[in-house]
C-alpha cells in the first residue's frame, strides 16, 4: 500500500508555515494593512477550524479507525458519515481555517500567501498519496465516495 511521499505529519507542515507567517510579516511590515475587528475574525476563523477538525477526528474514532495520517493504509473501516459528507479532509481543512485565522491575526498580505500555498502542498504531499491508498484499500467504495464528495468544500 502506500505511504505518503514524505513522512511529515501534516501538524508540523501547519506549525513550519504559521512559522513562516509570522517571520513574513515581521520581516515586511509594509505589507501589513489595517484590518477592523480582526481579532474576533482570527477567533471565528480559529475556532471554525477547530470544530471542523475535531468533527473529523470524532467521526474517525467513532468508526474505529486510524487518524495517523502517515500511515492511510491501517483504515479499517471508509468514513463517510458526519463532517465527511460535505469534505473528505476536514482534518485537513481545520488547519487551512487556522491558518487563515492566523494570516486574520496578521494582518499582513505576506500572511496570506501561506494558507494559499498550503492547499496544494497538501494535496500533493499528502491527500495524493492518501487517496491512493484509499482507492487501493477500498476500491469502488472509495471512488464512489469522491464522485459525491469534493476533496477540500
Amino acid at each position: 500500500m502506500s505511504a505518503p511521499r514524505l513522512k511529515i505529519p501534516p501538524v508540523v507542515t501547519f506549525l513550519l508555515l504559521g512559522g513562516l507567517m509570522w517571520v513574513a510579516t515581521r520581516a515586511a511590515p509594509d505589507f501589513g494593512f489595517p484590518l477592523p475587528a480582526r481579532r474576533i475574525g482570527a477567533l471565528i476563523m480559529a475556532l471554525a477550524g477547530v470544530g471542523i477538525a475535531l468533527l473529523g477526528v470524532i467521526s474517525f474514532r467513532r468508526a474505529r479507525t486510524t487518524v495517523n495520517p502517515l500511515h492511510p493504509e491501517a483504515a479499517s473501516t471508509l468514513v463517510v458519515a458526519g463532517v465527511y459528507r460535505l469534505t473528505r479532509n476536514p482534518m485537513y481543512l481545520g488547519l487551512l481555517l487556522l491558518l487563515l485565522g492566523w494570516a486574520v491575526f496578521l494582518a499582513n498580505a505576506l500572511a496570506f500567501v501561506f494558507p494559499a500555498v498550503y492547499v496544494p502542498l497538501m494535496n500533493h504531499l499528502q491527500i495524493l498519496p492518501e487517496e491512493k491508498a484509499l482507492t487501493e484499500k477500498f476500491g469502488a467504495g472509495f471512488a464512489d465516495y469522491q464522485s459525491k464528495v469534493r476533496r477540500w468544500l
